[in-house]
């Protein structure tokens, strides 16, 4: 009876070990076959990531430049017969939080290529990253050489801030007769001080004067006081001010230089172009002039065209540089896919570096040897509120 009573428990044992081990198998299976189910979904999508700074002190340029993003996804959302996925992550205007976007972009969800950032410090951060990843990163806006400089992974829409330090320069000695200029700069920015280094390189070769910077004055990123700058600036007398910098901070500036009684022109960059900078400062910037990237009065392509129609529609507003030049890096990027005929990022990189004669919404884009594209400038000024068109400008 024993014998027989042990010999029952000894089946029920073994029979739930069985059920229990059934069990473990079956979920396993589950997992397989969910896998196989995500790559397969997976296989039918391509990811292209966008880090830009959607909060913090670009913020504005980053929504602007997203939305351009967006609307060129809807315009054209597939290639190579799969869905177009956009991850977008915000880098908070931070360095080290665009350099970890860019990591969990390639880490995490294994995109084949990447758009940003506006803001050259943000999209520099970056650089090591892609280049190590080895997947392209393709720049809306970031204008200082070194985003670029020996990196065979990242490339731009944008022209360079040598070629917008000149033409800003230009305008100065030949538009507005000045002979003495100062600057004013964000040391924080590799925008600013890149783009302030220029200008005073190609100034002071126009006048053949190497005093015709009266005075250098810089600030830091979240500065509310300028005083000081403003008062070393004043006593200095100059013709112009160059001060390039975040379009929060210039406008607090420019308000600030006139409650001084300085009433020279003050001339910036492409930064400028931001719906902020006459909201801060309000009457203050009127007669402000900056170079940008596109303007909506001088459409330049038939692409600008549509792109134009296209944003009105949507966002019932008129365009922006940032939001064409998001326009473009996501295009250009969909044509080096169609044309590498893979969705490999070695393969896609190789495709974008070949670009040439691509109709864009900002132009004609052509990337040089170091994957700079080779674009005109805009010039506007702030007139009663709004940024005016004054020329465009080609490069030499």
């Amino acid at each position: 009876m024993k014998r027989r009573l042990g010999l029952l428990l000894l089946v029920l044992v073994l029979a739930v070990a069985s059920l229990v081990g059934c069990g473990e198998a079956t979920e396993t299976d589950q997992a397989d076959d969910a896998g196989e189910t995500e790559e397969s979904a997976s296989d039918d999508v391509i990811k292209i990531g966008v880090f830009e700074p959607m909060t913090g002190a670009n913020a504005a340029g980053g929504e602007m430049t997203v939305e351009g993003i967006e609307l060129a996804h809807e315009t054209r959302g597939e290639v190579l017969g799969k869905k177009v996925e956009l991850v977008i992550v915000d880098n908070k205007s931070d360095k080290v939080e665009s350099a970890n976007a860019a990591s969990r972009l390639i880490e995490k969800d294994e995109v084949v290529a990447i758009i940003g950032s506006y803001g050259s410090s943000l999209a520099m951060a970056a650089g090591d990253i892609v280049k190590r990843g080895e997947v392209p990163a393709v720049g809306c806006s970031p204008t200082n050489p070194l985003v670029t400089l020996d990196n065979d992974y990242y490339f731009r829409v944008c022209f360079i801030d040598p070629f917008q330090g000149t033409v800003m320069a230009n305008y100065a000695f030949n538009e507005l007769g000045a002979k003495k200029a100062a600057i004013i700069q964000d040391v924080t920015q590799d925008y600013s001080v890149g783009l302030s280094k220029y200008f005073v390189d190609a100034f002071k070769e126009l006048t053949g004067d190497e005093d015709s910077i009266v005075e250098i004055s810089s600030y830091n990123t979240g500065d509310q006081d300028f005083t000081s700058q403003l008062t070393n600036v004043k006593g200095k007398d100059p013709d112009v001010i160059f001060a390039p910098g975040n379009y929060g901070e210039s406008a607090l500036l420019i308000k600030q230089a006139r409650d001084l009684g300085i009433e020279v022109p003050i001339l910036g960059g492409d930064t400028w172009e931001a719906p902020e900078l006459v909201e801060i400062g309000g009457e203050a910037v009127e007669g402000t002039v900056f170079s940008t990237h596109f303007t909506a009065e001088a459409p330049v392509t038939d692409v600008s065209e549509v792109f134009l129609e296209q944003y009105k529609e949507k966002f019932d507003k008129e365009a922006n540089a940032f939001a064409a030049l998001g326009y473009d890096a996501y295009m250009v990027i969909l044509d080096a896919i169609e044309r590498a005929n893979s969705t490999d990022p070695k393969d896609i990189r190789d495709k974008i570096a070949e670009t040439a004669d691509f109709m864009g919404a900002t132009g004609i884009i052509t990337l040089d040897e170091n994957g700079d594209a080779v674009k005109s400038a805009v010039i506007k000024k702030v007139v009663d509120g709004e940024f005016e068109y004054l020329t465009t400008v080609e490069p030499n």
